[in-house]
């Protein structure tokens, strides 16, 4: 489903960061990538997400080359195929919980029968995840693992075929942590979700079905 292949990246700061890298992800797969703070795990994630671009090397998606997207078919490539999860679960204040879950809906031009059947799903999720009761509440009145279901469960609204998520326990306590990795685990197993994590929690690095350490700037399975 998804192929990098001589992927390359460098950064004025930072040198080089990717060196001819290659990964191949199937439909369902879980993935995670180790490495050092540093080594280029963020950057992946994001080329993955066409939030920046290679220097050289091709990223495919179901057999089609999408480096070549302008900005508005790289925003319609994320928001029908990619969710996002980051550390910081990036909730904004002045919105509810049900209303920051929704906000990914917005931006794609849904018909009213497609809006209804995304809002069904919205609150299936919910309930998978046990946070229906915080919908009326504000991030502000919400715990940090909270939190970080509330951001899973709004990568996930508009059925994306992959779930990127950027060290998703990195805030999280151990007993959090775990639920987490629970619940990544069973939106895999439920809607055949693609998930690549970047960690460096090896327990939950353990629990994925590919196993990567980056280092200088290629992967290498565990």
């Amino acid at each position: 489903m998804l192929s990098l292949l001589n992927i390359s990246k460098s950064f004025h700061h930072r040198g080089l960061v990717l060196d001819h890298l290659e990964l191949n992800v199937n439909e369902g797969d879980t993935v995670s990538i180790s490495g050092p703070s540093g080594s280029g795990k963020t950057t992946l994630l994001n080329l993955i997400g066409l939030l920046d671009r290679p220097d050289s090397g091709e990223i495919l998606f179901k057999g089609e080359p999408v480096l070549h997207y302008d900005s508005t078919e790289s925003a319609v490539y994320r928001s029908r195929n990619i969710g996002f999860v980051f550390q910081d679960h990036l909730l904004l204040p002045h919105l509810t919980v049900y209303e920051n879950i929704i906000l990914p809906l917005l931006s794609r031009r849904l018909s009213s029968e497609e809006y209804s059947e995304r809002e069904k799903h919205t609150l299936e999720l919910m309930e998978k995840v046990d946070i229906v009761t915080l919908s009326e509440k504000f991030p502000e009145n919400i715990s940090g693992g909270e939190a970080q279901r509330v951001a899973l469960v709004r990568a996930l609204v508009n059925k994306p075929s992959i779930l990127l998520a950027d060290e998703p326990t990195g805030s999280l306590d151990k007993k959090n942590a775990e639920i987490l990795g629970d619940l990544l685990l069973q939106m895999n197993q439920l809607y055949g979700i693609s998930v690549i994590l970047a960690t460096h929690s090896s327990g939950l690095a353990d629990r994925m079905l590919q196993k990567y350490n980056l280092e200088n700037g290629r992967l290498y399975p565990v």
